[in-house]
């Protein structure tokens, strides 16, 4: 009788090839570069051969990570993918100004190792992730180069969010060529995927046919929430038992997170509270500066991935400021973890823009801006217990239903082979 043998598992997409590129990837802890890393290897475990080019790590303290600094191209082979990374040019201070040379220095750095690649691995589909859209025309060029279709990503509207921050002004000759530029460069992929019903809807009304635009989420990346780490950073912070309103991710114009500190001015009183602000970004120092005196605000540094289920824990109420006008611009990826530690979330945000729709029935929601109205819904919650375990409950229903990371990357891998097939190019 012949013995039975264990079968490897058929490839989800056989043959299949794809170039990624990306100014983030891990190590990055936040933002684009974990969800970037996560398709590359999901897609690779699918069976698609995968190569990515990427910058040397810098976010989100805006700064090359030690050990990374004048090594030129580097080479890495991790979980079934061909990392290359180029160096880039790394603003301490990203203005307007600087964050353009910043994004094109990577479009320079990268253009001969993606065409290069191009030619030599014949990938099928070209995948950019924007940020950065100066980085469309080198993937652009290297679909060209390699006849493959041209697929764009777009994890933030990058041209809108710089407006709606002041980091361009959005007025005059410069912000309509800016936004003629994002529209055309949109434009050029044979498929346009983002983050949220309301993205979607932005690239068709930016010019992009409907028929080419998909909705691809990112998705809940977190490891499980972990209430016996919480105690070390209870124990480190000295925080003791204390509630805790936590901010955890990057510091920029975009969050407008000054009114987190202001929230905390508001409620110095409460000596059974404490806001924990846990990030890194070009604000930082400015943020710091504004809560001088306040003894009710703890900072910290970005944790390691290993430590983002205690952190997680920790919160009693999570903080997700935005400014007025950047609901619909990006969806930020924290939501997706902070949604599936079980604990409520409280959001500024507008009725009817996207992150109010995905927050409303997990959470509170308060203008843009109000610091008080803030300040009054972590009192809420934190003086109802009751309330925010069933708005931390019903998070987690939403996570696991919206944001489960193995059918975002099966859809992607079968919406890769879709426009593979003929007529998947854009006309």
């Amino acid at each position: 009788m012949t013995e039975a043998r264990l079968q490897p598992p058929e490839p989800t997409q056989p043959g299949r090839k794809v170039l990624i590129l990306g100014i983030n990837y891990a190590p990055e802890p936040i933002g684009i570069g974990p969800y970037t890393r996560g398709l590359a290897e999901g897609l690779a475990r699918r069976g698609l051969t995968v190569s990515v080019v990427t910058a040397v790590p810098y976010y989100p303290q805006w700064r090359v990570y030690d050990g990374w600094s004048g090594r030129g191209l580097a080479r890495s082979r991790e979980e079934g993918v061909s990392v290359l990374r180029c160096p880039l040019y790394v603003p301490a201070q990203p203005s307007g100004l600087r964050r353009i040379a910043h994004l094109a220095s990577f479009s320079l750095t990268s253009l001969a190792p993606a065409l290069a690649r191009a030619w030599r691995e014949r990938p099928d589909v070209v995948v950019c992730i924007a940020p950065s859209l100066l980085s469309v025309p080198v993937a652009w060029l290297a679909s060209r180069v390699a006849g493959a279709r041209l697929w764009i990503h777009v994890q933030d509207f990058e041209v809108e969010a710089a407006f709606s921050t002041g980091l361009l002004d959005g007025g005059g000759m410069a912000g309509g060529l800016a936004r003629w530029l994002e529209n055309r460069l949109l434009r050029l992929g044979d498929r346009v995927s983002t983050i949220s019903p309301q993205m979607c809807a932005r690239l068709v009304a930016k010019g992009v046919g409907a028929e080419r635009v998909r909705e691809l989420r990112n998705w809940a990346n977190a490891p499980a929430v972990d209430p016996a780490g919480s105690a070390a950073f209870r124990e480190e912070w000295t925080l003791g038992a204390r509630k805790v309103a936590l901010y955890s991710g990057n510091i920029a114009n975009k969050q407008g997170i000054e009114i987190v500190v202001e929230a905390a001015r508001a409620l110095a009183r409460r000596d059974d509270l404490v806001f924990v602000i846990c990030g890194e970004g070009p604000n930082r120092e400015r943020l710091l500066a504004l809560a001088h005196g306040l003894s009710n605000v703890r900072f910290a540094p970005i944790q390691p991935a290993a430590r983002l289920g205690a952190l997680l824990a920790l919160a009693s109420v999570h903080l997700l400021p935005q400014i007025a006008g950047a609901a619909d611009l990006v969806l930020p990826s924290k939501l997706t973890n902070m949604l599936e530690s079980g604990r409520p979330v409280v959001a500024t945000a507008d009725p009817g823009t996207g992150l109010y729709n995905e927050v409303d029935g997990c959470g509170l929601l308060v203008p843009p801006g109000d610091a008080s109205a803030l300040a009054a819904a972590i009192e809420r919650l934190v003086d109802d217990p009751e309330l925010a375990a069933r708005l931390g409950e019903s998070g987690r229903d939403r996570s696991r239903e919206r944001w489960r990371e193995a059918a975002i990357i099966d859809r992607f891998a079968s919406e890769l082979q879709a426009v593979c097939e003929p007529g998947g190019r854009a006309e």
